[in-house]
């Protein structure tokens, strides 16, 4: 069973259609209990990272998140706030992945947010990138990015800026793009989750 946390954060609704189309048993839920008993946690998130965080605060939600054991990924906003910090409204974050989020500068010819496909470079070897070919296509949507750090298990140029697209740390995997919306690579990176990670 996999636990897609349910928090003040959109986007739940493409990410259980993604795991519909995968077969795969999910459950929506902010419950403590249910959450620990998932084999696999998903915490996906489309929105602003302080009112993210202070629903997750009021909740209870961050001290359990910070001791789940469990394979986990954070998609987007999900993966931000795994970090330390945002300098989205000066956020402190969850505080799991040693890196910050910072903001893309405005420069001509460069839209903000970031948004749509975009290659992303993988280190060799990361079990959520099985069967993917290197510099695959993927779909952004953000304003923030992760710096390019050494938790980083891939990366993505914009704006001549090279930043972290996907993290790792102990259990914790995150992605900034959204695999639940980039076509059957992305299919093929939640399922790789679901089955190689452990």
């Amino acid at each position: 069973m996999v636990a897609i946390i349910k928090y003040n954060a959109g986007n739940t609704q493409s990410v259980m259609c993604a795991l519909k189309r995968l077969g795969v048993p999910f459950i929506l839920t902010d419950d403590e209990r249910e959450i620990r008993s998932a084999d696999h946690v998903i915490f996906p998130g489309v929105g602003e990272a302080r009112s993210a965080m202070s629903y997750l605060k009021e909740r209870g939600i961050v001290s359990l998140i910070r001791s789940l054991d469990m394979p986990f990924l954070g998609i987007c906003l999900g993966m931000q706030l795994l970090s330390s910090f945002s300098e989205e409204n000066d956020t402190e974050c969850l505080d799991l992945v040693p890196l910050s989020i910072r903001r893309f500068e405005k420069r001509d010819g460069y839209k903000i947010p970031h948004m749509g496909w975009n290659t992303v470079s993988f280190d060799e070897g990361c079990p959520l990138f099985n069967g993917i070919s290197n510099d695959s296509y993927f779909y952004f949507v953000h304003s923030y990015y992760a710096e390019d750090a050494d938790c980083a298990i891939a990366r993505t140029d914009y704006d001549g800026i090279t930043f972290s697209s996907a993290i790792a740390k102990d259990n914790f995997y995150g992605v900034q793009f959204h695999p639940e919306k980039s076509g059957e690579d992305g299919l093929r990176l939640l399922s790789n989750f679901l089955k190689e990670t452990r």
